[in-house]
């Protein structure tokens, strides 16, 4: 641990005999309520808004930032009443993205989409559920059991390959 720092979040940390530990405080507190299941508005914008309220927070995309974000490529932005903040992401962290309606995750060296998307479920990267399909017809009739069945058995066997529940 740095002697000034706490390990993980880099917040501030009070000394003994420390002249105006409400200032370093204060800052702990700020960053606290930056991160700390915190919403991000963006995490594809490039160029910094020219009206934030306070405590919004973007993620600054990897490459292509300007003004006051150019360098800041991965950081999270923070606008407060002091300017903007940037905090350099850990491993871990998780974030719902505003405008893409969905979680995104620090890798440690990229943020990743959760598994939670707009589009389905996904697990390793793979989808596993899809949007939702139309229901399958009860077996209707008698006079062919075996062939209905089949059929209905082939419907679900479909819908449970669309969902990429099972595979082929």
């Amino acid at each position: 641990m740095a002697e000034d720092t706490t390990d993980r979040l880099g917040l501030p940390l009070l000394h003994a005999a420390q002249a105006q530990k409400e200032i370093f405080h204060n800052e702990a507190l700020l960053a606290l309520d930056r991160l700390v299941h915190a919403r991000m508005e963006s995490a594809t914008v490039a160029t910094p808004p020219t009206s934030p309220a306070p405590g919004q927070s973007w993620i600054v995309p990897p490459s292509g930032a300007t003004g006051a974000w150019a360098g800041q490529g991965n950081r999270i932005a923070s606008w407060s009443v002091s300017g903007w903040r940037f905090t350099l992401p850990v491993a871990g962290m998780e974030f719902t993205v505003a405008d893409e309606g969905q979680a995104r995750r620090w890798s440690g060296t990229d943020w990743v989409l959760g598994p939670v998307r707009a589009d389905g479920f996904y697990q390793g990267g793979n989808r596993v559920v899809g949007a939702q399909q139309a229901g399958i017809s009860a077996p209707a009739g008698g006079a062919v059991i075996d062939a209905e069945a089949r059929l209905t058995l082939n419907a679900v066997l479909g819908v449970l390959r669309n969902h990429g529940l099972i595979a082929l």
